[in-house]
């Protein structure tokens, strides 16, 4: 994809799962990579995995609910790169719990990670996108973004909250006339270990709502990154990812409240 050759892309996210396979998938695409994560023994793997496709690439730890860091490690990419010309935000964590359960803690933890992680990369890096005269900000949502499910408030809130900030900061900058196109993503069930990894309040059967999840995901990480990359290289203002985001898509647009009495029954399941 000569729209990427040359470009300088950030990865948060990167030591697993769609944030690996987007670096990956970049690396093909001709792109340089910067590629950040909390899990060190998973970024390190990615920047194996980038180097064998003889991209560029620099790894670096971040804790992205970390702002001044995050917003230091900007600053350090475009110093080392010269430029910066994309910024995935895709780093996230999951949670499973009913709101009445639920500890604050919990609901603030998901928000800390899935939406002012987002915030913070996408204030960090928006100087250097538009001084880079070609940016684009690709920020992850969810299905969950476009649907609200009992049991998912948490993750819910943050993702809907993506949705929307990034919605908004696509047309300012359309408004202010500034060159950086903006991307809001939605993945139904990827097959990751996102919900291997997530916690939940107590009293949630788990072990249920994995085997549920592992039924559903039926699109792979690399599926997944090359539909992404693909909208990307298109400049899209919205990608779906997966049969089940875009039906789901489908069903809120045709039934934006009464949706939720189809789905009570089919999430209960997660329980």
């Amino acid at each position: 994809m000569d729209g990427f050759a040359g470009k300088v892309a950030a990865v948060t996210g990167a030591g697993s799962g769609i944030g690996q396979a987007l670096a990956v998938e970049l690396a093909r695409s001709g792109a340089k990579l910067a590629i950040s994560d909390i899990d060190t023994d998973g970024l390190a793997r990615t920047a194996a995995l980038v180097r064998g496709i003889g991209a560029p690439v620099r790894s670096d730890r971040l804790d992205v609910t970390a702002r001044e860091s995050f917003l230091a490690y900007a600053d350090t990419i475009s110093d080392y790169f010269g430029t910066v010309n994309q910024i995935y935000n895709i780093a996230g964590i999951a949670f499973l719990g009913d709101i009445e359960i639920s500890q604050f803690k919990d609901i603030e933890r998901v928000m800390d990670v899935d939406y002012w992680s987002v915030v913070n990369g996408t204030k960090a890096f928006l100087p250097h996108l538009i001084a880079s005269g070609d940016g684009h900000v690709i920020n992850m949502s969810s299905m969950f973004g476009l649907v609200g499910v009992p049991g998912q408030a948490a993750y819910n809130s943050a993702k809907f909250a993506v949705r929307g900030f990034t919605e908004a900061l696509r047309q300012e900058m359309i408004l202010a006339h500034h060159p950086v196109a903006v991307t809001a993503v939605h993945p139904g069930y990827v097959k990751t270990a996102i919900a291997r990894n997530a916690d939940a309040a107590d009293g949630v059967d788990m072990t249920k709502a994995i085997h549920m999840f592992d039924k559903l995901a039926v699109t792979s990480p690399s599926r997944a990154a090359r539909i992404i990359v693909k909208a990307v290289g298109k400049r899209k203002a919205r990608i779906l990812v997966g049969p089940d985001a875009r039906a789901f898509d489908v069903i809120v647009r045709i039934a934006p409240s009464s949706y939720q009495r189809l789905l009570m029954p089919m999430t209960a399941r997660f329980q």
